[in-house]
């Protein structure tokens, strides 16, 4: 059982008590070189994967069990090209993630951060703060369709809210309107939440078109991942004035945000936290383990990743 990069606390007791897990980055150098077709299983992040080039290194590896919904930094190609089988933990962060996409909504047009740091420094006994944007019967276009992005709806329908969406397909069951592409989905939306899965086929969906499409009024909140939006492109909108805000919990080099975002008030910048919660971490960690048991014991898994 190899462990390729830091996980869950609890679910790392785990893996070291029922499957004596050795931790990669504790390893010298050339470990793999030695040792590396002892391994059947990899226990990994989202954020950190397992690549085709740690895939060579691993010629007996069976499983890939990721602690996270994205999948986006495994090369899911190549698993299935060796027969590898790859896991995800889907459905127990939705209502995590669905929150902090809406509370992100919130805080960016009535600019409830900003007016934070307006009281602490000092600002109010000099002048009141500007007027923000009500979120109450807007019009909320969603990028992804997917468990998250209905569960974002289901939350922003309470506000009175107009929803739109796009996906790859329409969605059969549900009564928000469809549009045909990103761009489409923009212009209409007064707000543009993007709720879609990271990876090589949603890339840079969120581009400088798609921006110009939302407009200087516009809203752009990001709970995906960073490589769905064009990051300068977002840049440059939030910086010449033609968005209105964005809240972003995703970057396209986490840690590494654009300096050009830090100091605007207008922009809610969080460290990638929409499902950092205690509950929701431990129910991950938990899918995490029943998936990597489950493969180990039967031959399958709980919640494996569709083939690509």
């Amino acid at each position: 059982m190899l462990q390729v990069g830091p996980l869950l606390p609890s679910l790392e007791r785990n893996l070291r008590e029922h499957y004596d897990a050795v931790l990669l980055d504790d390893r010298p150098d050339g470990f793999l070189d030695r040792h590396g077709a002892e391994f059947e299983a990899v226990v990994t992040t989202a954020r950190v994967g397992v690549d085709r080039a740690l895939m060579d290194r691993l010629p007996r590896l069976r499983v890939i069990v990721n602690f996270g919904v994205g999948y986006d930094t495994t090369d899911v190609v190549a698993a299935a090209e060796r027969g590898i089988a790859v896991s995800n933990t889907p459905d127990v962060l939705t209502d995590c993630v669905a929150d902090t996409a809406v509370g992100g909504l919130i805080d960016v047009m009535r600019r409830f951060s900003a007016a934070d740091r307006f009281v602490r420094r000092g600002d109010w006994t000099r002048g009141q703060f500007p007027l923000a944007a009500k979120v109450s019967g807007k019009r909320i276009g969603i990028l992804g369709l997917g468990r998250i992005g209905r569960a974002i709806a289901h939350r922003v329908a309470g506000f009175d809210t107009e929803i739109a969406y796009h996906s790859r397909r329409p969605v059969e069951g549900v009564s928000y309107v469809y549009a045909e592409s990103a761009e489409k989905l923009a212009a209409w939306s007064d707000a543009l939440i993007v709720a879609t899965a990271g990876g090589a086929g949603t890339r840079g969906l969120v581009s400088a078109a798609v921006l110009e499409a939302l407009g200087p009024d516009g809203y752009l909140v990001n709970v995906a991942r960073g490589s769905v939006v064009d990051e300068p492109a977002l840049v440059a909108a939030l910086t010449g004035g033609r968005l209105a805000g964005a809240a972003l919990d995703v970057f396209a080099d986490e840690p590494n945000v654009p300096s050009a975002l830090l100091d605007l008030d207008s922009v809610l910048l969080l460290p990638h936290i929409a499902s950092a919660t205690r509950e929701t971490r431990e129910a991950m960690g938990e899918l995490a383990f029943r998936n990597l048991r489950r493969f180990l014991e039967e031959g399958r898994l709980v919640t494996p990743v569709p083939a690509p």
